[in-house]
């Protein structure tokens, strides 16, 4: 059952849209596109004719041809066609790619910032930047004009989560580029770190500093990214991307369009958890931390969305870790292995027991006490908490996941320290006011982490300065007399 997990997705309905037909590419009308577009947008005809589609004869319209009851439908040059190219469009010839991905916490990314998404991009600036910022990369909920337009407000949008008017979440092209449609080209990491990189997803320069970062760059003509079977150990043992540990093949592991699947731990969250893994029977997904009792199979759970979903397979944190192990054994022993994730779960439950466990809990204190307001933002303690596990924990985190130990010390729990000490404690005394004895100083006293604090005669070799001696009480006695 580990190794085999995405075999347990159950197929989903797709939709009737356009029945193609693998023995007969080519709709009649591909090529009346395709003529045209070589004069008005030549670019992207000629990523077309040199893709894989191009070379095999699936044509324009054997994608954009929609029917006139779409959402999205519209009459363009006598055809009725879809600006939007969906997952579920994909799903008709790709259909295990589209299980995959429509069961994947990519899927969820919209989602997962709707909440956020009012106090971050347009308290703090403006709604335009919802759409020139978030939605670019967690996706835009695609709003149809009466004409069959898209409202630009929505798009254009390849947000990796983008609610399509067809009812399916996600867009292929955000990593498979539009029109060549590469596998090459989502197997680089570039194809991630659009996404993946700043504050609070500091891949891109975590794995640019790690080793296999450093090894990609070095090696990168021994990739063979444009192989049609890429199993790591077998047909490149250059280096690993993105790809190779979070969706790739690799030994007995199939690769899989579900990029968190192997994840044991949430890292972007202010204190991180281990996790379920829980399998519906529709295809659909969740995570439970492990501290929950998880559900037994058969069982029904409420979904995001408040639907009820019957639980098909629960995959534990342990076999999540495990299946990532095996990836890593492609290429490392199994001691150097297991030695990597005790450094890497270490650096995790350091920052939750020092910092994200008290920060969380004095945050939650201020809260309840109404010494905060609700308002997210308002604040200045808001700015540095959030920093503290969204940015600098982030990096942090990630930076001892991925092997960068600069990411994971001077840019990630250097920071966290000394913004912890420097800053959130010092504004959250100042809040509390009298009742800093109650709000504030247990979560400090209470934890072994803190008891340096205790400790002022301490050498200080950052400042070149070692404390006096304390004096001698005989001497001193003497010089009075």
């Amino acid at each position: 059952m580990m190794l085999l997990l995405g075999a347990f997705v159950g197929p989903q309905a797709l939709a009737d849209k356009v029945a193609l037909d693998a023995d007969d590419w080519g709709h009649p009308g591909g090529e009346d596109c395709a003529s045209c577009h070589e004069k008005a947008s030549p670019g992207l005809a000629a990523e077309w004719r040199s893709s894989a589609h191009g070379v095999a004869g699936v044509n324009c319209m054997d994608c954009h041809q929609a029917t006139a009851d779409e959402a999205d439908a519209m009459e363009h040059e006598g055809q009725i066609i879809a600006t939007i190219v969906s997952p579920k469009d994909c799903g008709r010839c790709h259909a295990t790619e589209y299980q995959q991905q429509a069961g994947s916490v990519h899927a969820e990314a919209y989602a997962l910032i709707a909440d956020r998404v009012p106090a971050l991009a347009h308290n703090l600036t403006g709604a335009a930047m919802q759409a020139a910022g978030c939605d670019q990369c967690h996706g835009s909920q695609v709003s149809v004009r009466g004409d069959g337009t898209l409202d630009p407000a929505t798009w254009p949008n390849s947000g990796i989560g983008r609610i399509n008017p067809d009812g399916s979440r996600g867009s292929c092209s955000s990593c498979h580029g539009r029109h060549a449609f590469s596998k090459a080209q989502a197997r680089e990491p570039e194809a991630c770190v659009r996404c993946h990189s700043g504050p609070d997803s500091p891949d891109k320069e975590i794995f640019e500093a790690s080793k296999h970062g450093m090894l990609y760059k070095a090696r990168h003509a021994g990739m063979n990214l444009d192989s049609d079977s890429w199993v790591a150990g077998v047909n490149y043992t250059a280096a690993p991307t993105c790809v190779t540990c979070h969706m790739g093949a690799a030994g007995k592991i199939p690769a899989t369009h579900d990029v968190g699947m192997r994840n044991a731990w949430s890292l972007n969250s202010p204190v991180s958890q281990r996790q379920y893994l829980i399998v519906l029977e529709d295809g659909s997904k969740l995570e439970l931390p492990a501290a929950d009792a998880p559900p037994r199979r058969g069982s029904e759970v409420v979904k995001a969305d408040g639907s009820i979903g019957k639980v098909k397979v629960v995959a534990t944190p342990e076999r999540r870790r495990q299946i990532m192990s095996l990836v890593c054994l492609e290429c490392h022993s199994k001691t150097f292995t297991e030695g990597f994730m005790s450094q890497f779960d270490a650096v995790v439950e350091l920052f939750n027991a020092k910092f994200g466990e008290p920060a969380q809990a004095i945050m939650q204190g201020l809260y309840d006490a109404e010494l905060l307001t609700p308002l997210p933002f308002d604040e200045p303690i808001e700015f540095t908490y959030w920093e503290l596990w969204h940015d600098e924990g982030a990096r942090a985190r990630h930076g001892a996941s991925m092997a960068s130990p600069n990411h994971a010390w001077w840019e990630g729990m250097y920071l966290v320290g000394r913004n912890f000490y420097s800053r959130f404690l010092p504004q959250a005394r100042a809040l509390a006011g009298e009742r800093t004895g109650e709000l504030v100083e247990p979560w400090i006293r209470q934890s072994e982490q803190h008891a340096w604090l205790g400790q002022p005669q301490q050498a200080n070799p950052i400042l070149g300065h070692v404390p006096a001696p304390d004096p001698d009480p005989a001497a001193a006695t003497t010089e009075a007399e």
